[in-house]
């Protein structure tokens, strides 16, 4: 039974397939510290809160994480930053170790097929993501697990675009990078990654309106809508303006990257978003308006959104984990016949 996992910088997510249904787990990909006593200890474990301790202080990780920055007016911290794991938090590794032992479990087998997303290295930052990516799959392959790592634009284009020869743009909107992968019949033409996303938009619209980091995700992930009729002096306007902002500066990179790779002229090529930071609506529209106006080589046929943001990565990992388990057994097939 093969897997998928989506490492992101604020959820990670699991899918696996049961019958003929793909079943998702999620945790939010952040902690939060507070002072240890056995009250505290037995209240979390009665309550079933996600937690591990460590000496005189405990850590509450995943969901619950955000519940209680906001209940102490403190922020989360994150084990990942900019898409990858966290050079200035200490207790990265670890706190990510949990969260991932929760979301996939134990294999069902022996060296389990389990794809997991990764992003381009950015072509806008210094940033490398050799680091995360073998930490990764040191954590998953000491779990029993066997890894391989997917580029995230990538996994988009594998669960999004089957209708279409698996040939299209997938740009993934997560948390700390954005991701572009350009693919023909499965073959990736172009990926990168730039240093900004949702993230990006809740930190400058947090010191534009001087509302904690923490508030303004709530508020994000609580309705908004991308429409540009609220009060720009409000968090949402900040919202939006940002927002705008993003889709400019993609677009921006994605004509240079275009340019650079000699991408081939006359291509009709479908665009699906996906990842958190596509999810409010009117999302894909303004998206669409953005591209319609730039410079690139290629038409467009059209700017979908990915039926369920939130899980598209995931999905495209387990895609790709699936294909590669059918492929092995059937070389174990046909060599056993020979």
């Amino acid at each position: 039974m093969a897997k998928g996992l989506d490492v992101g910088t604020m959820n990670i997510l699991s899918a696996r397939q049961d019958g003929d249904e793909t079943v998702f787990v999620q945790q939010r990909n952040s902690f939060v510290e507070i002072d240890y006593s056995d009250m505290a200890e037995q209240m979390l474990s009665r309550s079933e809160v996600l937690h591990i301790r460590k000496g005189d202080q405990v850590f509450i990780v995943g969901d619950d994480a955000l519940n209680f920055a906001n209940i102490f007016n403190e922020e989360t911290r994150r084990p990942m930053q900019h898409g990858i794991l966290s050079s200035d938090e200490q207790s990265a590794i670890p706190m990510i170790k949990l969260i991932i032992e929760q979301v996939v479990g134990e294999p069902d087998r022996p060296n389990e097929q389990l794809f997991f997303s990764t992003p381009a290295d950015p072509i806008d930052s210094d940033l490398s993501t050799l680091y995360h990516q073998k930490t990764l799959e040191s954590i998953l392959g000491d779990m029993g697990y066997d890894p391989e790592p997917i580029n995230e634009g990538m996994a988009v284009i594998y669960s999004e675009l089957a209708d279409h020869d698996f040939t299209g743009l997938g740009i993934s909107f997560g948390a700390g990078m954005t991701n572009v992968c350009l693919a023909y019949y499965a073959v990736p033409v172009m990926r990168f990654s730039i240093a900004r996303g949702g993230d990006w938009i809740d930190e400058q619209a947090a010191q534009a309106t001087g509302t904690p980091v923490d508030k303004v995700t709530s508020i994000k992930e609580d309705d908004f809508r991308l429409d540009f009729t609220t009060d720009v002096g409000g968090v949402e306007g900040a919202l939006s303006i940002y927002y705008d902002n993003l889709l400019d500066y993609v677009i921006e990179n994605l004509v240079s990257e275009v340019d650079q790779e000699d991408v081939e002229e006359g291509l009709d090529v479908p665009v699906v978003v996906t990842g958190g930071t596509s999810s409010p609506d009117g999302f894909e529209a303004l998206f669409e308006e953005r591209l319609d106006e730039a410079s690139i080589p290629f038409s467009i046929s059209g700017v979908t959104r990915a039926r369920e943001p939130m899980y598209s990565v995931a999905r495209g990992g387990l895609v790709a984990a699936r294909s590669e388990e059918q492929d092995e057994t059937a070389a174990a097939e046909a060599a056993a016949e020979d």
